[in-house]
């Protein structure tokens, strides 16, 4: 039966940088997916974009690219599907098509999937009854609309398939489903299409995606029985090996730290899961109640049984705009009593900036090592003998936040015995930038691939 190997080399902008050179040497692949981008990501390269036309991707796809192209001219099967487009995926595969020339492989085609930016074209969408109403709160997006920064609709895997068939080596997409990255090379590659007759596989592709799309996650990372002979300092990135019936396997290159197992690959099916009988994507319905997971050999897990729950009819649009701004400063209050020091240590800078004439919308105290991450834990009459008091603070007038940075560090000298950890200086002045999910209509969204 044939089969293809999809393995994926980050995770999200900022992942491990040697890590796809690492996949593309060792995995023995037919696809190397790179996941870069998340709702944040895009609202940040939006703004990246307004000021600079050239800019708006995440930059280091180039910098991968440029010790990737050497491996690509020894392995010429091998193909790159990304979305390191993000808001600009001409201007990314461009400066893709400058690394290969440089590399000595002009030839290399490149194609561009386009058509989920929506921002060009909201105004005229909401017009013509397109209300992008809040998935929480059923707010319409008119309420914010002068506001708006970004807004991209999650593209599904038929461009990205439709990009190979052309016979690109690399696929460089804007905002497009996670799992899809693995599902488009999958359908590509047996001729799925994307209705009733191939549902399950592409299913089942969509869980293969999911199960990758966060690197290292599968693999070992954050792993609950992580020890040090998970050895994560080298832990290898997953391979997905997927049959032509939608069967398949997840493993990692030999010799590579992390592990991949029953549990690691059991707490990534989870990972950003709600309902797990109906995971929404633009391909399919998956259920993630029907796979069984196999341990098979040594780090492989074989994963069977994968089942489609219907299809939708709209994409999922991710919008961010405006909403003020933020800071958030840090101290170390250590010694004795540290804990209530760290509070009373709160109250005094709040109640100065209270007597500094200026007011905010929300503020938030945490003391970190008394339980503020782990709800409560450790038991209230533990005094650990240091703590971390983080302070954040939001409004839409930047010059109140600007006011509430000034405030940490008069306790240096003015607050309590054991306060440290001044020394970076003030906080910075943040946006902020918040998120609004909606739902639009396939038929208002005209996905778009082009060679360069």
């Amino acid at each position: 039966m044939k089969r293809v190997r999809i393995g994926n080399g980050c995770g999200f902008w900022g992942d491990n940088l040697d890590a796809p050179v690492r996949l593309a040497s060792a995995g023995k692949l037919d696809y190397l997916t790179l996941e870069y981008l998340a709702e944040l990501t895009m609202s940040i390269l939006a703004i990246q974009k307004a000021k600079d036309p050239g800019a708006g991707y995440a930059t280091d796809f180039i910098d991968v690219l440029t010790r990737l192209a050497p491996i690509m001219g020894h392995l010429p099967r091998l193909r790159v599907v990304t979305n390191a487009g993000g808001m600009n995926p001409r201007a990314c595969a461009a400066a893709a098509r400058e690394v290969l020339a440089r590399a000595g492989q002009p030839e290399k085609p490149i194609a561009v999937v386009t058509g989920d930016d929506l921002m060009p074209r909201l105004d005229d969408l909401i017009a013509a009854g397109h209300a992008f109403n809040h998935l929480d709160t059923g707010e319409p997006l008119a309420s914010v609309r002068t506001r708006v920064v970004s807004a991209n609709a999650y593209l599904g895997a038929r461009p990205i398939a439709d990009a190979l068939r052309l016979g690109a080596d690399i696929v460089v997409t804007g905002r497009v489903a996670d799992a899809s990255l693995t599902v488009g090379p999958a359908a590509h590659e047996f001729g799925w299409g994307f209705g009733e007759t191939d549902l399950d596989r592409v299913a089942a592709a969509t869980v293969a995606g999911h199960l990758i799309e966060c690197g290292a996650q599968v693999t070992g990372g954050l792993w609950i029985n992580a020890a040090d002979e998970t050895w994560l300092g080298n832990a290898g990135y997953p391979v997905a090996e997927i049959a032509e019936d939608g069967t398949f396997t997840v493993s990692k290159p030999a010799g590579t730290g992390g592990a991949v197992n029953f549990e690691t690959v059991a707490e990534q099916l989870l990972y950003e899961v709600a309902d797990p009988a109906q995971y929404y994507t633009p391909d399919v319905v998956a259920d993630f109640t029907t796979p069984t997971l196999t341990e098979t050999g040594q780090d492989v897990v074989t994963v069977s049984g994968c089942r489609a729950n219907g299809l939708t009819d709209t994409y999922k649009v991710s919008v961010a705009y405006r909403d003020g701004f933020m800071a958030a400063g840090t101290l170390v209050i250590a010694g004795p009593n540290a804990v209530a020091k760290a509070r009373q240590s709160a109250a005094v800078l709040l109640e100065r900036f209270r007597r500094s004439g200026f007011t905010h919308a929300a503020s938030h105290v945490e003391i970190l090592g008394a339980g503020a991450v782990t709800g409560g834990a450790p038991k209230a009459d533990c005094d650990p003998p240091e703590v971390v008091l983080r302070i954040a603070m939001r409004d839409s007038n930047r010059a109140s936040i600007e006011r509430f940075t000034k405030e940490f560090a008069p306790l240096v000298t003015g607050g309590f015995a054991g306060t440290t950890g001044y020394t970076v200086g003030r906080p910075p002045v943040r946006e902020v930038l918040a998120y609004w999910p909606a739902l639009v209509a396939k038929s208002a969204v005209t996905p778009a691939v082009s060679l360069i």
